[in-house]
């Protein structure tokens, strides 16, 4: 896509993070930012920030995400690019001390992280699907997922979670390949250790000595990066169909 100016553009998960740094990077290139997130709060609060609007949603809704979609494209004009960041990440064992993990923890990482990014991707994608294109090429949009190095070398605890993203990756270039013929690029960041505000609760020895294991830089990933990562795709059309990998040349090991 050449150019942000005017571009409608969703982010789920928008209200921190990763989204919220993904949409400051956004509205300063001149692009319309609509931030859709369950704390409807913070994301009006950085949405009155960047001149943008704030959508409470609930990706896992199919009328929520329909009516977020709509609701961004009478405010704010056609939606041309869509990033899903929002997500959990909760650690749990499979088999615990007492019990096997509860079938319904499992299911709700998958309902949020995977069936939540393929229902904005579908709906997002039906919307594009019905646009002029933007440039001689014939690009109508571009929707970036986000899975996780997890992705491939998930830890111990992180079955559902490795799961959700592995299906995110599994998804990217099947989507890619059916959505050619409308113009609208699917493409995947896979993030690695990042310096996310759950990451920032955790003690400074324990972040320490996660940046350490990082082989360059030593250190963890900042959401600007991620952003920046983001941006490139965007401007960038022909990457498509692929996952990009942002963590510093990690291999995640088993422990």
């Amino acid at each position: 896509m050449d150019n942000f100016n005017n571009k409608t553009a969703i982010i789920t998960g928008g209200a921190s993070g990763m989204g919220a740094e993904t949409a400051r990077a956004l509205a300063a290139k001149g692009a319309k930012v609509a931030l859709l997130d369950m704390n409807f709060a913070a994301a009006q609060e950085l949405a009155q920030n960047l001149g943008g609007l704030a959508i409470a949603c609930n990706v896992t809704d199919a009328k929520s995400v329909e009516e977020a979609l709509t609701a961004a494209q009478e405010v704010l004009g056609p939606v041309r690019i869509c990033v899903n960041c929002a997500g959990v990440a909760p650690a749990k064992r499979m088999v615990g001390r007492d019990e096997a993990m509860p079938l319904e923890d499992f299911s709700k990482v998958i309902n949020i992280n995977l069936i939540g990014t393929f229902n904005v991707m579908r709906l997002a994608a039906q919307a594009m699907s019905q646009l002029e294109p933007v440039n001689d090429e014939g690009e109508r949009g571009v929707i970036i997922n986000t899975a996780s190095v997890a992705a491939y070398e998930g830890q111990i605890g992180q079955v559902a979670y490795s799961a959700s993203k592995g299906g995110i990756v599994g998804m990217t270039l099947p989507a890619a390949r059916e959505l050619a013929k409308f113009g609208i690029r699917i493409m995947t960041i896979a993030p690695g250790i990042m310096a996310t505000p759950m990451m920032a609760g955790m003690p400074k020895e324990v972040q320490d000595n996660l940046a350490a294991t990082i082989p360059f830089p030593h250190r963890l990933g900042n959401a600007s990066e991620f952003a920046k990562l983001v941006l490139h795709i965007i401007e960038n059309s022909y990457l498509n169909g692929e996952v990009i990998r942002l963590d510093g040349a990690i291999r995640m090991q088993p422990k």
